[in-house]
C-alpha cells in the first residue's frame, strides 16, 4: 500500500470524527430544548443532504480539475465556518447546512484521490482502510461528541471546530495532482452528460443504484433510532443513543475489514447477498425490546452494510477514473445517494408528522430495502476477469 494513504487516513478520520460529533451535539441541543419538535432532527439531516444534491454538478469537476489534497483543505475550512456559526448561536439548520456544503466538497476529493494512490489490485483494500477508519471516527465522534455535549454544548462545538482545522493542516502532506484538464463549459449540462455516459453499462448502473440504496437505508436507520430508542428501549440522553449506534458502526468496521477476501471487484454482483441479509436484520430489529438484542441486531446490520458498500465504492471509483474522472464519479454517486437519502428521510419526517410510530417505520424500512435489493438485482453485472 502506498504510504501516501496514511496522512489521508488521519486527515479524514479527524474530519469524519468532527462531522459526527457536531451532529450529536446538535441532537443534544434538540433533546435539551423544550421548543424544538420531533421533526427537527430529520430536518437537520435533510439540509445536510441538500448540499450534496444541489452542488453535485460542480464539486465533482472541481475535484478533478484541481489538486484533490487542496480541496480537502478548503472543504475542512468550510466545515469549520459552519461549526463557528453554531458557536455564535446562528440557527442550527443554516449552520449545519454550511457543514453539509463542506462535506459535499470533501467527499469527491476524499474518494477521488484513492485511485491516484492505489492501483486496481489494492483499491478495494484502500477503500476498506478508508471505510474502516471512517467508521472508527463515526464511533468516537458520536460517543465522545454526545458525552461532551451533554456536559457542555459550547465545548463540544469548539472541539469540532478545532478538529476541522487540524484536519486541514494535515491534508497539506498529501500529493497535489491534477487528473483532468479544466473544462469551462456549463457544469449542469456537463453533469447531465456525465450521467448519460456513466449509466451506459450494467455495472455502473448497478453500482450507483446499490450505493443509493445503502445510504438511504443507513440514513433512515440512523434517524429512526433517535425516536425508536427512547420509545422502546427507554433511552433518555444523546449519549445513550450514541452508545447504541456504536454497535452499528462496529459492524460496518468488521464488514469493511473482511470484504476484500469475500467480494473482489471481479465479482461485484455478490454484494446483493449482504444487502438481503441487511434488510432481514432491519425487520427483526423492529421487534426487539431490549438493549442487548437491539445491539446485536445493529451489529449484524452494520456488518452486512460494510460487506455491501465497500466493493460498490471501489467499483464506482474505478469506473469513474476510466470514464468521467474519479471525482466526477463520486459527485455523481453523491447526487443519487443523497437524493435517495432526502426521499427516505423526508418520507420518514412526513410520516412522523402523521403520527406513524418508529416501530412501524423500522419494519417498513426493512421490507422496502428487501424489495429494492430484489429490483436492483434483476439485471446483475457480469463477472470481470482479474486485471
Amino acid at each position: 500500500m502506498n504510504k501516501q494513504i496514511y496522512p489521508l487516513l488521519v486527515a479524514q478520520f479527524l474530519s469524519a470524527f468532527a462531522d459526527n460529533a457536531i451532529l450529536f451535539t446538535v441532537i443534544a441541543m434538540v433533546m435539551q430544548s423544550n421548543e424544538l419538535a420531533q421533526w427537527y432532527v430529520p430536518a437537520l439531516q435533510s439540509v445536510f443532504f441538500i448540499a450534496f444534491v444541489v452542488l453535485a454538478p460542480w464539486v465533482g469537476a472541481f475535484a478533478d480539475n484541481y489538486a484533490k489534497s487542496r480541496i480537502l483543505i478548503i472543504a475542512n475550512l468550510i466545515k469549520a465556518v459552519g461549526a463557528l456559526l453554531l458557536v455564535l448561536g446562528v440557527e442550527p439548520l443554516i449552520a449545519y447546512c454550511i457543514v453539509g456544503v463542506g462535506a459535499a466538497l470533501y467527499s469527491p476529493a476524499k474518494y477521488g484521490i484513492l485511485p491516484e494512490i492505489a492501483g486496481h489490485k489494492t483499491l478495494v483494500k484502500a477503500n476498506s482502510w478508508i471505510e474502516g477508519s471512517t467508521i472508527f471516527a463515526i464511533i468516537f465522534g458520536m460517543v465522545i461528541g454526545a458525552k461532551v455535549a451533554d456536559y457542555s454544548i459550547e465545548w463540544a462545538l469548539l472541539g469540532t471546530l478545532g478538529l476541522f482545522l487540524i484536519s486541514a493542516v494535515i491534508s497539506v502532506l498529501l500529493p497535489a495532482k491534477i487528473t483532468c484538464p479544466k473544462n469551462s463549459g456549463f457544469k449542469v449540462i456537463q453533469f447531465g452528460q456525465q450521467i448519460g455516459t456513466f449509466f451506459e453499462t450494467t455495472r455502473s448502473r448497478f453500482s450507483v443504484l446499490s450505493a443509493s440504496l445503502f445510504w438511504a437505508s443507513a440514513a433512515s436507520v440512523r434517524v429512526i433510532i433517535i425516536a425508536w430508542a427512547p420509545l422502546v428501549l427507554m433511552t433518555q440522553t444523546a449519549t445513550e443513543i450514541a452508545e447504541l449506534t456504536f454497535f452499528l458502526a462496529i459492524g460496518i468496521i468488521v464488514g469493511s475489514g473482511i470484504v476484500p477476501r469475500l467480494i473482489p471487484l471481479e465479482h461485484l454482483q455478490r454484494v446483493r447477498i449482504p444487502a438481503y441479509f441487511m434488510s432481514f436484520f432491519i425487520i427483526i430489529l423492529s421487534f426487539m425490546e431490549t438493549i442487548l438484542n437491539a445491539s446485536i441486531l445493529l451489529f449484524l446490520i452494520g456488518t452486512m452494510g460494510g460487506l455491501f458498500i465497500v466493493p460498490i465504492n471501489a467499483a464506482l471509483q474505478e469506473i469513474g477514473q476510466k470514464s468521467i474522472g474519479s471525482g466526477g464519479a463520486v459527485a455523481l454517486q453523491n447526487f443519487f445517494q443523497n437524493v435517495a437519502m432526502l426521499l427516505a428521510v423526508g418520507t420518514y419526517t412526513y410520516s412522523v408528522s402523521l403520527g406513524v410510530s418508529p416501530v412501524s417505520a423500522m419494519l417498513t424500512l426493512g421490507i422496502l430495502v428487501f424489495s429494492a435489493t430484489f429490483i436492483i438485482s434483476l439485471r446483475l453485472p457480469k463477472n470481470q476477469p482479474e486485471a
